[in-house]
């Protein structure tokens, strides 16, 4: 039974995924910030109770991580980075810049996913299907953006496709790979009721895009439809 380790895995895509994998039959690591409170994923657990685990976790709690790794023997086949934020920042424009908010989601949407690579890396090592997938979006893409603004946001995703980059060249001599992926504009509580695709139609293109991955294709940028996503 292959085991898969979801951050965010309360609500919107990490919901979604929690839901898919255990469906197919898959060990589900759930983690989340505030389990108590995390309805949905509860009643999902009930359903699936001999395969979904909920784990309390803040990814922006790098000690925490740390102890969560620390505690975890099983080995994992693939770590799904999902959890991330997208600040309030009023039209994202230069005189409303908010520096704390900034450097908050550096730490939740780019050096999370990194630091969670680095505390699991041996678990990752051991398991048979070694991927490591993160979820980044078009906005942190140079090429794709046209519009400008929004500036938190797409430079805290930037970052993480650069970071994953890089750590697709350290991962490779262990046999593990890593993508950055782009779930689509998805109608969850972060993309908005207006996003052209619902979460199980992100979920399950994107999961196809993971079942076919392979070492070679370390380090790339793909979207939910398998396409290339321009740097």
């Amino acid at each position: 039974m292959p085991n898969v380790l979801i951050t965010g895995a309360n609500r919107g895509l990490g919901l979604e995924f929690s839901k898919q994998y255990a469906e197919d039959g898959w060990r589900v690591f759930a983690c989340c910030r505030n389990p108590d409170t995390a309805k949905e994923l509860l009643e999902l657990t009930a359903k699936h109770s001999s395969l979904i685990s909920i784990h309390t976790l803040d990814v922006g709690n790098f000690n925490q991580i740390d102890e969560l790794a620390q505690s975890f023997s099983q080995p994992i086949d693939i770590l799904l980075n999902n959890a991330g934020i997208y600040p309030a920042s009023p039209n994202g424009k230069l005189a409303n810049s908010d520096y704390d908010k900034w450097l908050e989601a550096f730490r939740i949407n780019s050096l999370a996913p990194f630091k969670m690579a680095q505390a699991f890396a041996g678990q990752i090592e051991k398991g048979q299907i070694k991927k490591i997938i993160n979820l980044t979006s078009k906005m942190g893409s140079l090429d794709d953006n046209t519009s400008g603004g929004s500036y938190i946001y797409r430079s805290s995703k930037t970052a993480l496709n650069m970071i994953i980059k890089s750590l697709s060249f350290e991962l490779a001599p262990h046999g593990i790979s890593t993508i950055v992926l782009h779930p689509g504009w998805v109608q969850t509580d972060m993309g908005g009721p207006n996003g052209l695709i619902n979460a199980q139609q992100s979920v399950s293109g994107m999961r196809k895009v993971i079942e076919k991955l392979t070492l070679a294709d370390s380090g790339k940028f793909f979207a939910y439809d398998g396409k290339v996503v321009p740097w």
